[in-house]
């Protein structure tokens, strides 16, 4: 599956522990969708970092749990959105597409080799 589908799929889950940890004050059985939910989103973010940077992936899940938790807030809770929330959260729906379409098929970069094993100035390498 692609990474950013995982991705998407982690900060799905994201909005689902979070709804279950606000049900889980009124219900305690909730506690068992919290920890599925969770760990099913730790798992997709896991595998969405595979082939998406870290910091950028990092960046979008939480923003999509934040986007997500909000409508849940409003439509479930009854939490308010008022005018200028809904603007901000636009302007948050349009960064994360912006991460998304500034990344196009990138992957992460191979990482650096630990200090003390990268070859030496002249060139001679290890023998």
């Amino acid at each position: 599956m692609n990474g950013w589908l995982w991705l998407a799929l982690a900060g799905v889950f994201e909005v689902g522990f979070t709804t279950a940890l606000k049900l889980e004050q009124q219900d305690s059985r909730y506690i068992v969708a919290f920890l599925i939910c969770a760990v099913f989103s730790f798992e997709a973010l896991s595998r969405a970092i595979k082939t998406i940077p870290l910091s950028v992936a990092y960046a979008v899940w939480t923003g999509i749990g934040a986007v997500g938790t909000v409508i849940v807030g409003a439509s479930m809770f009854g939490e308010s959105l008022s005018p200028i929330r809904m603007v901000l959260l636009t302007l948050l729906i349009a960064v994360l597409i912006g991460l998304k379409l500034a990344q196009p098929g990138q992957k992460p970069a191979k990482e650096a080799a630990p200090p003390g094993k990268e070859e030496a100035a002249g060139g001679a390498g290890e023998l």
